[in-house]
C-alpha cells in the first residue's frame, strides 16, 4: 500500500512552495542553497525530531527551484506562478 504525504502549500513571490514534512529530515541544504533566503528554520519539529523548514523568511521566492534540486528527500516542489495576460 502506497503512503500519501500531505504538503504544506504557500504561495510566495513567483512560486508556489510545496513542502512535504513527512519526507523532510531537516538537513538544511535548501536553506543553504536558496539565493534569496526565502527558506528558514521552522519553530516546529519535523517527523524525525529535527527542525523542519518553511518558506517566507527572507525575500519572496524567485522560483529558481534550487531548493527542489538539492533536496535529497524530494520533500520540496516548486511551481512557477503563471502571469495572467490582461
Amino acid at each position: 500500500m502506497a503512503v500519501q504525504f500531505k504538503a504544506i502549500i504557500k504561495e510566495d513571490g513567483k512560486g508556489v512552495f510545496h513542502l512535504f514534512p513527512g519526507l523532510c529530515k531537516g538537513c538544511g541544504l535548501c536553506i543553504e542553497k536558496c539565493p534569496v533566503d526565502t527558506i528558514g528554520w521552522s519553530k516546529e519539529l519535523g517527523v524525525f525530531g529535527t527542525p523542519a523548514v518553511e518558506p517566507g523568511h527572507g525575500k519572496p521566492c524567485i522560483a529558481c527551484k534550487m531548493c527542489q534540486l538539492v533536496c535529497p528527500d524530494c520533500a520540496i516542489l516548486i511551481e512557477k506562478v503563471k502571469k495572467e495576460n490582461k
